[in-house]
């Protein structure tokens, strides 16, 4: 693996010696439950019209879903997987269907990137800002962004300097604990640096550790282009490049 070119400080002009970022909703399309389903039900050859699937999401609805939905579940890798079994069972799910599903939500690779991810990151690499991913998850990003490759041969991966992922940690957003772990890695105060995310009520936390936050819509589309607003923030007056676009998963 080729590593990415070891760096100086920050640039002159950097508003914030670190960047935090959230990952589903900020750096990939977040699932939902009928992507889910559709791409579960395609790998499995099964019906994928909209009636199937409209089956399979009334069962889910009409099932408790609370413990799915809370965070809680994303500070513990067996507890994740025990929750969405005992989601599916609720929802009275054949077995297979159940284990494909979630075989899909736990497949991070499936998650496409936005087409500006891959720029943002380089661009604050060269200048000198530290990287970190905050993220509830049950699962290892770093094979993921180490999928991505650099024009120079480095991945995404050797871009990234802190990983603060929830179920390393055992805390989940919005704790403060898992935004003290990233600023912790990175080595940076909470002033010096920017966190990024789509949730308020998660997201929006690490404002109460004194770390400035951006909260953009939440991404829909790999080709949805917000993070230059991140750029604005950080380089002011810089910008990402069209020409430079992020692979996408096949």
């Amino acid at each position: 693996m080729v590593s990415a070119a070891p760096r100086e400080g920050p640039r002159a002009g950097v508003a914030f010696k670190g960047v935090l970022l959230d990952w589903r909703g900020t750096l990939v399309v977040a699932p939902t439950y009928r992507w889910l389903e559709q791409t579960a039900l395609k790998l499995l050859d099964r019906d994928i019209s909209a009636e199937s699937v409209d089956a399979v999401l009334a069962r889910l609805q009409g099932a408790d879903a609370s413990e799915v939905e809370s965070s809680a579940i994303d500070t513990d890798a067996a507890l994740h997987r025990r929750a969405y079994a005992a989601w599916f069972r609720a929802a009275d799910l054949d077995e297979e269907l159940a284990e494909r599903l979630y075989a899909v939500e736990s497949t991070a690779a499936l998650n496409p990137f936005a087409a500006d991810v891959g720029p943002l990151l380089r661009t604050l690499h060269a200048a000198g800002v530290r990287i970190g991913v905050v993220s509830d998850i049950h699962v290892d990003l770093r094979p993921v962004f180490a999928q991505q490759n650099n024009p120079d041969g480095s991945s995404w991966a050797d871009l990234v300097d802190a990983w603060a992922l929830s179920y390393e940690l055992g805390v989940a957003k919005p704790a403060p604990a898992i935004f003290a772990a990233a600023l912790n890695r990175l080595g940076l105060p909470a002033e010096q640096v920017l966190m990024v995310g789509d949730r308020g009520a998660w997201d929006g936390a690490a404002a109460e550790l004194g770390i400035t936050t951006l909260l953009l819509p939440p991404l829909r589309a790999a080709d949805d282009l917000r993070l230059q607003r991140v750029l604005d923030l950080v380089m002011p007056g810089a910008s990402l490049t069209n020409s430079e676009r992020s692979p996408q998963p096949q």
